[in-house]
C-alpha cells in the first residue's frame, strides 16, 4: 500500500507533505506533486499535513484514478526533498473541485540542485 496525491493538489502545491516525508518520495510537477508508489513506505505522516486534503491512501475510493498518474509522473518529474513556497494563488485554488481537466500541467517542476557526490567543485 502507498499514498497518492489527488487533483486537490493541482495549483495548490503547498508542500507541507514534503517537509515530513521520511523517505523523500514526492516528485514535483509544474503545478502539483505526486508520490512514487515504489518509494512510499505507507507511514501516513504526509496525509494530515496537506492543507488541501490532496493525499489519500491508495485503497481509498477517491484514490483510484490517481494511482496510475502518480506512478507515471513520479518517473518523469524531479524528486523534491525540501518544502518550497506554494504558488501565490494557492489559497484561491484550494477549494476548486475537479481541476485536472482545466488546470493540470504535465510539465516538470523546477529541479533543485543536489550536492555533488564527489564533493569536488
Amino acid at each position: 500500500m502507498a499514498y497518492v496525491v489527488t487533483d486537490s493538489c493541482i495549483r495548490c502545491k503547498f508542500m507541507d507533505c514534503v517537509a515530513v516525508c521520511p523517505v523523500d518520495c514526492f516528485y514535483e510537477g509544474e503545478n502539483m506533486l505526486v508520490i512514487n508508489p515504489d518509494e512510499c513506505i505507507d507511514c501516513g505522516v504526509c496525509e494530515p499535513e496537506c492543507p488541501a486534503a490532496a493525499i489519500a491512501a491508495d485503497t481509498a475510493p477517491e484514490a483510484g484514478p490517481w494511482i496510475a498518474l502518480n506512478a507515471q509522473y513520479a518517473a518523469l518529474w524531479p524528486n523534491i526533498a525540501e518544502k518550497k513556497e506554494p504558488p501565490a494563488d494557492a489559497a484561491q485554488w484550494m477549494d476548486v473541485a475537479d481541476k485536472f481537466e482545466s488546470a493540470f500541467s504535465p510539465a516538470p517542476g523546477e529541479a533543485t540542485s543536489a550536492p555533488s557526490a564527489s564533493g569536488a567543485a
